[in-house]
Parts: structure tokens; sequence; C-alpha cells
């Protein structure tokens, strides 16, 4: 059986605490042979050939920075390996011209790698780490093989490459001025207008890049990657900071610029969005960190379908011991429990912005979801109801405890995640048990909290605010960072703790399915973006579905093997006849 031995040499501490354990434990050292052995940086390499799977050292390791996989069945030759004892690639997604590929899969499990290849940002080694990668190695490599043309165009300049990177934040570190400059030097398209209007940019033509928002700089990122001449496009994860209606703009201007000549490929972990958009898809399985495989392509509804059963058909192989599962309740009714607290009218006035909230109540074992368009006051509402922020209008005078989970997280320096949550007043036995099972937190335990990535520090966001000792949860886009799996595990953890420790809940998010998946009843946002905004009274999720969807345009109906929201293309059948009837959301 092959195995893979992965170290996470940054996290290892051999001869700065530990004293080369994981080789003194090893049974095949002790039995004289060498399968773990320091390298020329003091660190440890393990012999994937010597070892035998028997787990001792991840288990004895004091900072867990070892994973042993004993894999279920023999993977092709990797497509790239990031050295010794590191992260590797199995296979590469198929670029289909006319169409838009969506990658779909974990964190840390080789999307972004495998974007950056078939941008041309990376070239791959093929598991050869010894010396420099090599073009004239990969087209021969990929001879009679499905991706030999696009390899041989590529190695001869004779394709063009338009890629948007996951980090948009060092767009203004790159490049300087004004959005209008950058556009227009961009523009080989010549078609700035109509992506100005198709992702709403003209409030933001003047401004200076290093003035923009994460919202406003993702727009100007995919405008800059639209705009070239290319025949293929690559962009990752290009929702992250869009609320819904952007979102979807996006997703219309990347369907109109797809033609038989163009191939677009995307990484995204809104569902709803990577439903919507894509033509097919391709599954990356395998562990996190550790390797990456890619699945064969697939149509996008059997795609994300065999993702959330856990299972791939054709490769016959199980991603997870059961399927994710969206439960589908009938309407609630309108009569207001008995255990519930109230809040009134609020309002907050700004020099530049006002926010109006209806009257509304909360209630024990319930989330209300939060749904509404970047700028409308969603964040300053949930500050209004945890006192953080106090109202120009009404009194919010809960006595009771609240625990707050912030959009934006500012890690503290100096500090592992452990003494993190060391000496707060959580509950120890939730932490340690359903809280750990599904966000993984303590496999973080010794890591810096300035060193976390930007997942990472939000599963430990959510895991403070839902271990604290509290009866209120107020939760602030938590989807934000988080990969499809680890976004639905933490819906179903706010749902569980909501249910069994009687606490009340409210949570914002742009994640339509995530909203869906986790939520009782909804509040919906209107008003004018950066100007005025007007939170409605608390309604069934049915109502507020309804009502939000209209407002977009859009339908959703239900997919019939996994319950899941899908998007109906606009215009379409189901599209118009929902619509007449009045169902923007088929519940």
């Amino acid at each position: 059986m092959k195995r893979i031995a992965v170290i996470d040499k940054e996290a290892c501490i051999n001869s700065h605490g530990c004293t080369f354990l994981c080789a003194n434990v090893c049974p095949i050292n002790r039995m004289g042979k060498d399968c773990i052995v320091l390298g020329e940086d003091k660190k440890p390499v393990i012999s994937e050939e010597l070892c035998i799977g028997c787990g001792i050292c991840p288990k004895r390791c004091p900072v867990s920075c070892i994973i042993i996989i004993n894999l279920e069945k023999e993977l092709k030759q990797p497509i790239h390996s990031f050295g010794q004892n590191a992260f590797r690639l199995h296979g590469l997604p198929l670029p289909r011209f006319g169409k838009i590929v969506g990658l779909i899969g974990q964190n840390g499990i080789g999307k972004s790698t495998a974007l950056k290849i078939l941008s041309s940002q990376l070239i791959p080694n093929l598991g050869d780490y010894s010396g420099e990668a090599s073009m004239k190695k990969v087209i021969e490599f990929f001879k009679g093989k499905e991706l030999f043309d696009f390899f041989e165009k590529l190695g001869n300049k004779k394709m063009k490459l338009s890629y948007k990177p996951q980090q948009i934040d060092s767009l203004p570190k790159i490049a300087d001025g004004n959005v209008r400059a950058l556009l227009e030097k961009v523009d080989e398209r010549h078609a700035l207008n109509e992506t100005i209007k198709d992702l709403e940019l003209e409030e933001v033509m003047e401004s200076n890049l290093k003035e923009l928002s994460g919202g406003e700089l993702q727009r100007v990122a995919i405008a800059a990657t639209i705009l070239k001449q290319a025949d293929v496009y690559a962009l990752d994860e290009p929702a992250s900071y869009l609320d819904v209606r952007q979102r979807l703009n996006m997703a219309n201007a990347l369907q109109k610029l797809v033609d038989e000549k163009k191939s677009i490929i995307v990484i995204e972990h809104d569902l709803a969005v990577l439903d919507y958009l894509s033509d097919f898809i391709h599954i990356i399985f395998g562990t996190p960190t550790a390797y990456g495989a890619v699945s064969n392509i697939k149509s996008t509804r059997n795609g994300i379908n065999e993702y959330l059963e856990g299972f791939i058909k054709d490769e016959n192989l199980r991603l997870r011991s059961k399927p994710i599962r969206f439960e589908v309740r009938p309407p609630g009714t309108a009569k207001k429990p008995r255990d519930l607290i109230e809040y009134p009218a609020l309002e907050k006035s700004f020099e530049r912005f006002s926010l109006k909230a209806e009257q509304g109540y909360l209630s024990r074992k319930e989330v209300i979801g939060v749904l509404g368009p970047n700028a409308i006051g969603k964040t300053t509402f949930v500050k209004l109801l945890a006192g953080i922020d106090k109202p120009s209008l009404g009194e919010v005078d809960w006595k009771m405890k609240i625990a707050f989970k912030p959009q934006y997280l500012v890690p503290e320096k100096g500090i592992t995640v452990e003494e993190f949550f060391s000496g707060k007043k959580l509950d120890i036995e939730l932490l340690h048990g359903e809280v750990d099972r599904k966000l993984h937190i303590k496999s973080l335990n010794e890591r810096l909290l300035e060193e976390l990535s930007g997942g990472e520090l939000q599963r430990v966001a959510i895991a403070f605010a839902l271990s604290q000792e509290s009866d209120i949860l107020l939760l602030d886009e938590p989807s934000a960072y988080l990969d499809i799996e680890q976004r639905l595990a933490v819906a179903d953890l706010i749902k569980s703790i909501t249910n069994y420790k009687e606490k009340m809940a409210l949570v914002v998010d742009h994640d339509v399915v995530f909203i869906d998946f986790v939520s009782d009843r909804l509040i919906v946002f209107e008003g004018i973006p950066g100007i005025k905004g007007h939170a409605l009274a608390p309604v069934s999720k049915e109502e507020g579905m309804n009502h939000f969807l209209k407002e977009l345009n859009i339908t959703f109906r239900r997919d019939p093997e996994t319950g899941r929201p899908r998007a109906n293309k606009l215009n379409s059948v189901l599209d118009r006849e929902q619509k007449q009837e009045g169902k923007y959301y088929y519940s």
C-alpha cells in the first residue's frame, strides 16, 4: 500500500522543545533502519518507502506536525510536489473552451495550485523537486493526453491567459493610482463601459485603489481580469467580500464573457454561485495540506451532489463517512413562542449613513439569518444588539450574556491559539467536544494567532464565540474564508448548540446556501447602500427569502437528491414559472 508522509517544517520544534521524538518512537528506526532521519535543516525526513503506516509518530509528535496517510489506492504520478514530505498535487482540471469549469474542494487541497499551473503562474515539476521545472518536460509528459494541446500552446506562447489571484489585498501594492487608470490600461477587449455597468463600479471609478473596501477591490480585480483579451480566464474565489447581488452580477459577467474561443476556470466556495455559474465541475479530493487529486470532469449538478454525498462514483471513493443533507421544513407558524426577548425599533445616524430597524424578537432554540447588500447597515444593527454601539433612537437593555463574533478579525500578536482560549470563561466541555470535532481547533493549538490563515482564524473566532457562557449568539459573516464543508459544519454547529444549549442566535452572511441551512427565520435589509438602511422585522424563512430574492430578480428551486437550494438560470422555464406564481424561494 502506498503511503504519503507530510511534515509541517514550520511547526516542527525539533531541538527547540522536542528531542527528535518521532525518530525515537518509530518502530522501523528501532529495528536499525533509517525511516526517519534528520535533514540538513535539522528537521525530520520520513522515508515513504520504509514507513509502515503505524501512526505512532503523528500521535506522539508534541505539535502534531506529521501526517501519515495510508492510501486506499495508488495515485498517479504527481503533477507538482513542493518538496520531500510536502504537499503534492495529482492530476489537473481540464479547461473546456466555450464552457465554465468550476473547482470544488476543501481548503488546502490544491485548488489554487491547480489554477496557478493552468494560468502559467507555476510550472509543474511533475513530482521531481530536485531540479528546476521545465515546460518542455511538461509537454512531453502530456503527450497522448487530453491536456497535451493546452500545454503545447502554452509552452509555445500561443495561448494568452488572464488570472485573478485569491489574495486581492496585494492589488494596491502592485498597481498605483485610481480605478479608471488601471482598468483603461488593461482594457484589451474594449469593453470597459459594459464591464463597469455589469459589476456596478460606477461610484468607485475615480477612487484610489488604496481607498477601496474588500468588496470594491474584489470587483475591480474581476474587471481587470475579464477586460484582458485571453484564451483562458482563471479566477480564484471571485465571490469573496461580495454581497449576493454582486455575486450574481459577477456570475452573469463571466457567463457573458465565455464563447467557443474562451475557457473560464473558477474556484468558488459559495455553492449557489458555483452551481449558477458553472457548466462542469472537478472535485479536488485528498487530505488538506498533504495531497490533492483531481476527479474526472462532471456535470455541475452531479459534481456538487457527489461532493455533498461524500462519494465519487466513478472513482469508487468515499470522501466522508456521511452525506450532507439540507433539511426541508414546512413553514413555521406565526404564533410567538413563549421564551423570547424583544428589541424595540432602533435608529442609528452617522454623518453620511442612517439605519432604521423595525422592532422584533429573538427566541430560544432559534437561529435568525440576516440578508442584505454590503454597506446597508447589517454590521451596525448587530453591534446595536450587542451593546457595542449605542442607538440614536431606542434602547437595547437585555439582561443576558451575549457572545459576539465580529466581521473583521484582528489577531492578538505573540500568543498561541491555546493561550488565547486559556483563562477565558468558556464551556470547556463544549469547546473540547462538539466544537473541536466540527472545527478542529486542537490541531491549531500551538500556532500563533497572527500566523493563521484567514480560514483558520475564522474557525478560532467562531469556536470562541460558540463556547462562551452566553444566552445570545451574534455572528457577523461566519462563512468568510471557509470552504464548503467548513461552512456547512459551522451551520450545523450553530443550529446544534442553539438547540440543545437553548440559546438565541442571529447570523449575518452573504452565502444563500449557508443562510438557508442555518436559519429558522430571516431579517431582510432594504435601502440604498452607503446612504440608508432599513432592517425589516423578522419573518418566516419562506417569506423572507421570497422578499429578498424578488428584489434580486432570481428564483431558487430545491435539488431533489440533496435538498440544497439551486439558482434557476435567468429566463429559464422554471424561472418564469416560479416568478408567475410568486415563488422565488421554493421551500
